[in-house]
């Protein structure tokens, strides 16, 4: 059965079987409210949360159990806004917040609490939780709040209050962890997104990002041409409030829009003869 999970200002993850419409289990952990929530593609019974409380934690659906998180020394110096596994190395995942930083982290030699979190029968709370302290690396490409960031490949799309997403690839030292450099790649541009908590969202294969700006309208970029093609440019006379987040579906065909005037919009893409 599918699940849905929720999170927001009390900081308790929600798991919520779609089928019943009941809540399945409740996480207590965070110590503050939740600002993002994503799901591992290649074992989506882990979830990953991004929290005020200024740590990343990675939870097991099924069985409850906080197995990891990421804070302390190396870790974010303020609310964490985003966070995203990689799409195909599951070791790794990225996360942004207002310390306007960037920080790749790596679960690689903690795997084995992943592992034992799938066959844990004892209490939840009983499980050693270990702390990550230590990302991999940590970007400053933005001067600002860092509030959204989505894997490209091994490449990085992330936004500030810049009007434009950047995408820009890591290059991690292998023998300094935590050191690095960062390669601009290209960037597109988002007029009148100059506020923070704007998330932008991309369909299954990644082609497309859409995002929302502060006067009601979305852009839609083709990700994989450059220099950048603008695919869409939608406005809407009744749409005039802030779009705080998009999402598209599988194909990108269809983008939802969340205002912050309390309204939920539907674009579909329409065949042109």
């Amino acid at each position: 059965m599918p699940f849905v999970v929720a999170g927001g200002l009390n900081g308790i993850l929600r798991v919520i079987d779609a089928g019943s419409e009941k809540i399945h289990k409740s996480f207590v952990g965070h110590g503050d409210s939740i600002n993002e929530i994503r799901t591992q593609p290649l074992k989506p019974s882990l979830v990953v949360s991004a929290s005020k409380d200024e740590s990343v934690r990675i939870w097991n659906v099924h069985t409850g159990i906080c197995i990891l998180i990421f804070s302390g020394a190396g870790g974010h110096r303020n609310e964490v806004l985003s966070v995203d596994f990689h799409p195909s190395d599951i070791y790794r995942i990225a996360s942004c917040g207002m310390d306007n930083t960037v920080k790749i982290w790596s679960m690689k030699e903690f795997w084995t609490y992943v592992e034992k979190s799938f066959t844990w029968t004892d209490l939840p709370s009983k499980f050693p939780t270990k702390y990550v302290q230590f990302p991999v690396f940590t970007a400053s490409i933005h001067s600002n709040y860092v509030d959204c960031n989505r894997w490209l490949g091994d490449f990085i799309l992330s936004k500030s209050v810049d009007n434009e997403i950047v995408l820009w690839e890591p290059k991690v030292k292998d023998q300094s962890p935590g050191e690095g450099s960062v390669d601009i790649l290209q960037k597109y541009p988002v007029p009148d997104c100059d506020i923070w908590f704007i998330k932008f969202s991309c369909d299954f294969h990644y082609n497309a990002a859409a995002i929302g700006n502060r006067e009601g309208k979305i852009f839609v970029w083709e990700l994989q041409s450059s220099p950048p093609v603008l695919i869409a440019r939608l406005t809407h006379a009744q749409s005039k409030s802030p779009i705080r987040q998009t999402a598209m579906s599988f194909d990108g065909s269809t983008i939802l829009s969340c205002c912050e005037d309390g309204t939920i919009w539907r674009w579909d893409a329409v065949a042109t003869s």
